[in-house]
C-alpha cells in the first residue's frame, strides 16, 4: 500500500499506455497529426481517452454530448466506446464553435466507421444545448464531456445537468489548469471559474463528484437519482 500516488516516470507512463488501452488506428493517426498542429496541446491525452472509454462502457452509455471538438480525438474515443456499448443505438452530438477543425475530425471518424454515430452541431454551445433540450433530450443523455471555454463551464454544467439522465455522467477537462488552481499568482477568469465551479459541484446535492489527476485534471459528476 502507499499513501500517495506514485510519480509517473516515462517508463511507467509508457507501460500504462502500452498495457491499458488498445488504441484504434484512426485514433493513433488523429493523435499523431494533431501533435504536429500549432494548437496540438488542446487534444486530450491518450490515457485520458482510455479512461473515458472505460467509463462510457461502465455506465452502458447510448447517447453522448461533447462540448469542444477540436480535431476530434476525444469525440472519436467516445463514439467508439458508444458503439461497443449501444451498438446501432449509439448517438453522439459534437458541439463546436466553427467548422475550422471539423474536416480533420471527420476524416478520422469516417476512417473508424463511426461518422454515422457522430452529429456535429456548429455554433454557440449554450444555444446548441438548448436545442437538444428542446428536441426532447432532457434527462435522456448518458454522458457529457466538456472541454471548451473554461469561463463558460458553469453555464455548460447547468444545461448538461438538465440533459443527463439520473445516473448519467459528465466529465470536465482541464480542472487543474496545469497547476494554476493552486498558484497564488493565478487570477485569470478561466482559472477562477474552474476553482469556483469545482467547489460548487462538490457541494451540489444533485450530483456525486470526484476530481482525479488524469491528464490536466478531470472532474467527474454523476447525476443523482
Amino acid at each position: 500500500m502507499t499513501r500517495e500516488t506514485i510519480t509517473l516516470t516515462p517508463e511507467i507512463f509508457n507501460y500504462i499506455n502500452a498495457i491499458n488501452y488498445d488504441e484504434h488506428e484512426a485514433l493513433k493517426l488523429c493523435r499523431e497529426e494533431t501533435a504536429a498542429h500549432p494548437r496540438g496541446n488542446l487534444q486530450i491525452a491518450r490515457e485520458q481517452g482510455g479512461f473515458m472509454a472505460f467509463m462510457i462502457r461502465l455506465i452502458e452509455a447510448r447517447i453522448a454530448v461533447e462540448i469542444g471538438v477540436f480535431t476530434g480525438y476525444s469525440a472519436l474515443t467516445t463514439a467508439l466506446a458508444l458503439r461497443k456499448s449501444a451498438g446501432p443505438g449509439a448517438k453522439m452530438f459534437a458541439l463546436d464553435m466553427s467548422h475550422k477543425y471539423i474536416d480533420i475530425a471527420q476524416k478520422y471518424w469516417s476512417m473508424a466507421g463511426v461518422d454515422d454515430v457522430i452529429e456535429p452541431r456548429i455554433g454557440q454551445a449554450e444555444e446548441k444545448l438548448d436545442e437538444l433540450l428542446a428536441e426532447g433530450y432532457k434527462t435522456n443523455v448518458d454522458f457529457v464531456f466538456i472541454d471548451a471555454d473554461k469561463a463558460k463551464y458553469p453555464v455548460y454544467y447547468e444545461k448538461a445537468l438538465e440533459l443527463l439522465r439520473p445516473g448519467g455522467l459528465m466529465i470536465f477537462d482541464n480542472m487543474l489548469r496545469r497547476g494554476r488552481v493552486v498558484a497564488p499568482e493565478a487570477d485569470d477568469k478561466e482559472t477562477n471559474a474552474i476553482v469556483d465551479l469545482t467547489k460548487a459541484i462538490m457541494e451540489d446535492a444533485r450530483v456525486t463528484a470526484n476530481l482525479v489527476a488524469i491528464g490536466d485534471g478531470l472532474l467527474m459528476a454523476r447525476k443523482n437519482k
